[in-house]
């Protein structure tokens, strides 16, 4: 799929989009004190009895979130990574990842140096030279194709059954596989991804209401996979069977966020994608809010891409009628109730009447309180989750409000302006340069003879 033909037929769907979601907010400010009510009403009514089956009524036991020894001989996996400028934290990642208890020779790992401009390609070949394990393959920095890119360039030489994908500052915990990879098999998922946790969640108030996100996210994907529903891949930590990627088409260079697109594509194709509460894989939360601002606008415009993409499709005989009703309702909930509420603020201006989305939103951020109070009180391994007292409840009400300026902004932007695809990153380890630096010099230190001579073959976990 090509980037400009893509962006093309994306402009278009987004101006609709945007008129719709427009004229929706602003028409009932038209009609009297109770009319200019009633859509906001409707929508609260059916969306709120979805998302209470979600959150409040979901099954338990549920055999999806179960786990079992694995049969027979464990299955070769391949950890890809795809990195650029990634000096600080890349050696660090490759301790982590050979410290995974799983076969050596049923282990490999693979980073993709993505036109690096800094020292990750002399790191690189360092740790090569140290760990028989490592594979290196190298592009140069305008190779095209952005993360997807890098990606497919590996995907041709891998031959295990998994790939699990990492960002450069992923942590896991060292059973990672021996738990994910039974917990895949048994339960026929094409794909699972692992909850996220933020290390660096009481850095500052911006990073504890990252990890209370990605804990309210984690559960929420939980309960809609309980119903019948969807559930997302996210990147960081996603274990992708490797012969329904070849099948969905690879990873598509034409989108911004490879993970969310192939979400679509599995679903579509009838690769059930699954999600892991425990063990999590660890990363660093963005610190400031420059940074989340160009991170959630990525995120949104992929998001919002893949709907205009697949949409469809989505609606054809290809998902059955509980994914199409979760679908719809994470749509509307998702994109289309920010745009609508910034339609409605606007009209309200416009004509001196009041705000008439009000019932809507407060149903959605309440809801959103409860989950987010849920999903950080629940048990959780790797780094601890903030806890879920009423200041830090209202912290994430309050930030996650956010969303109802990225999504409008975003939307705004895929309807007026072309889109150039570039190689988008979050900057990691930036104090921890120094630590990346020591931790080197004590590996090489380690695996020294007594000669002070590097052994050709270094073992593995």
């Amino acid at each position: 799929m090509g980037g400009g033909s893509s962006d093309n037929r994306r402009r278009p769907k987004a101006a609709l989009f945007l008129l719709a979601c427009g004229v929706a907010g602003v028409l009932p400010h038209g009609l009297g004190p109770v009319g200019r009510l009633l859509p906001a009403l409707g929508l609260a009514g059916l969306l709120g009895v979805y998302a209470v089956r979600t959150v409040f009524l979901r099954p338990q036991g549920a055999p999806a979130f179960t786990t079992a020894a694995l049969e027979g001989s464990p299955p070769a996996v391949d950890v890809v990574v795809a990195a650029r400028d990634e000096e600080a934290v890349i050696g660090r990642l490759v301790e982590r990842v050979l410290r995974l208890r799983w076969p050596t020779e049923q282990l490999r790992l693979w980073v993709i140096d993505d036109g690096s401009e800094d020292r990750t390609p002399q790191r690189l070949a360092d740790l090569q030279a140290l760990h028989p394990q490592l594979r290196v393959l190298r592009r140069s920095r305008d190779a095209g194709g952005g993360k997807s890119g890098a990606l497919n360039l590996v995907l041709q030489q891998l031959q295990g059954r998994w790939l699990l994908v990492l960002d450069a500052d992923a942590d896991l915990q060292p059973d990672l596989l021996e738990r994910l990879i039974p917990y895949a098999e048994s339960g026929g998922w094409a794909a699972v991804q692992l909850r996220k946790a933020e290390v660096n969640a009481e850095a500052n108030w911006l990073t504890r209401a990252q990890a209370m996100e990605m804990a309210f996210d984690a559960f929420i994907q939980e309960g809609r996979l309980a119903r019948g529903g969807v559930a997302e891949l996210r990147g960081n930590g996603q274990l992708l069977r490797r012969d329904a990627v070849h099948a969905a088409g690879g990873f598509n260079e034409a989108t911004i966020t490879d993970d969310l697109d192939l979400s679509f594509r599995l679903l579509l194709a009838g690769q059930p994608v699954g999600v892991l509460w425990n063990p999590p894989v660890s990363e660093e939360a963005v610190l400031s809010l420059p940074a989340l601002w160009r991170q959630r606008q990525r995120w949104a415009e992929g998001g919002l891409q893949r709907f205009l993409d697949y949409g469809v499709q989505l609606v054809s005989d290809r998902l059955n009628g509980a994914q199409k009703r979760d679908l719809a309702a994470f749509f509307v909930l998702q994109y289309v109730l920010p745009v609508m509420a910034v339609a409605d603020l606007a009209g309200a201006l416009l004509t001196g009447t009041p705000p008439g989305m009000w019932p809507f939103s407060v149903v959605a951020l309440g809801l959103s309180g409860f989950s987010i109070a849920v999903g950080c009180g629940r048990s959780a391994e790797g780094p601890p989750l903030p806890k879920p007292t009423p200041l830090n409840i209202a912290l994430a009400m309050g930030y996650l409000m956010h969303w109802f300026v990225v999504i409008p902004w975003v939307a705004l932007k895929m309807a007026l302006l072309p889109k150039n695809l570039v190689w988008a990153k979050t900057s990691h380890g930036a104090a921890g340069v120094e630590q990346e630096e020591d931790l080197l010099v004590g590996t090489l230190e380690e695996n020294l003879d007594s000669d002070g001579i590097a052994p050709l073959a270094a073992e593995g976990p």
